[in-house]
């Protein structure tokens, strides 16, 4: 009887690592993956910014790069020339190259 009992406790924990492992799994294929995937995509957006490309700022601006630097980037907006922002890198959501 308690070769029974012993036997059914060692099938119902081996059910539960592999449920567990399904779990995991599926966190890692719809969490973590796209947002690694993202990260890559945002991360070469930013390492190919170059002067006189136009962006999309995270509040909704549109300016054009006029200097870069390591972290840092000065965007001029509208057609006044002395309407100059530095900004981070991170704050910009889109990059349009001029053809």
């Amino acid at each position: 009887m308690n070769a029974v009992l012993a036997a059914q406790g060692t099938m119902s924990m081996g059910v539960i690592v592999i449920v567990y492992a399904l779990l995991f799994g599926g966190l890692y294929f719809f969490l973590i993956r796209p947002q690694r995937k993202e990260q890559k995509r945002v991360q070469g957006m930013i390492s190919s910014l170059e002067v006189g490309d136009t962006v999309l700022t995270t509040s909704g601006f549109y300016g054009v790069i006029i200097d870069i630097t390591d972290e840092d980037v000065i965007v001029e907006f509208g057609s006044n020339k002395n309407c100059r922002i530095p900004m981070q890198k991170a704050a910009i959501a889109q990059v349009e190259k001029p053809e």
